[in-house]
């Protein structure tokens, strides 16, 4: 089973990945978590710098390119082995965050990205078994994200307009793709508990 938890920064995406990976391993499942872009492999981290931390202000369909260069690497090093073991995958992102951030936050064709996404990438990846978009007000939002004391990557730290276009996206994608919407507003469990019924 491959799942993919979305949303925008400060949704709780990552910490709702790990209490699944848990869930599954209970019931005796291999389990792996991928946090796209970079998710643990050392040249999908590379890749995840050189957009979101070195400060290169890259071209928007470059963004979208080395995107998906990293989710190639991803898949194919550490989401298909799992899978044709039997196991669960659990992404934080997926191409989705692509569509939100490149697409209606930065102005890049929607059928561009989805083109490149199913050309460079298997139909399972493209079609997860289970997806859920989490959503939460912008000031929970914005509080989360403060209280992560890092500094703010590429994307987040731009200005409130880009910021807007992206939480406007969301709910257009989860209709689009037919992908269930999460209320990630209460506490951990019972946003997990949420997420647990829709499963």
């Amino acid at each position: 089973m491959y799942i993919v938890i979305e949303g925008q920064d400060g949704t709780g995406k990552s910490t709702q990945a790990r209490l699944l990976k848990d869930y599954f391993e209970n019931q005796g499942k291999e389990v792996v978590v991928m946090d796209e872009p970079d998710g643990d492999l050392p040249q999908a981290h590379d890749i995840h710098d050189m957009i979101l931390v070195r400060g290169y202000n890259l071209e928007s369909l470059t963004n979208v390119l080395l995107f998906t260069a990293a989710r190639v690497e991803l898949w194919r090093k550490i989401a298909e082995p799992v899978l044709k073991n039997g196991g669960v995958v659990i992404s934080a992102r997926n191409y989705w965050s692509t569509l939100a951030y490149q697409g209606y936050g930065e102005g890049v064709s929607k059928s561009k990205i989805i083109k490149i996404t199913h050309e460079a990438l298997p139909d399972k990846y493209c079609h997860p078994d289970k997806g859920f978009i989490l959503i939460v007000s912008d000031k929970v939002r914005l509080e989360r994200q403060g209280g992560r004391g890092k500094a703010k990557e590429t994307f987040e730290a731009k200005p409130d307009d880009f910021q807007q276009r992206v939480n406007a996206a969301y709910p257009k994608i989860a209709k689009e793709f037919n992908i269930p919407i999460i209320d990630a507003s209460g506490t951990i469990e019972e946003v997990f508990s949420l997420i647990k019924e829709k499963l």
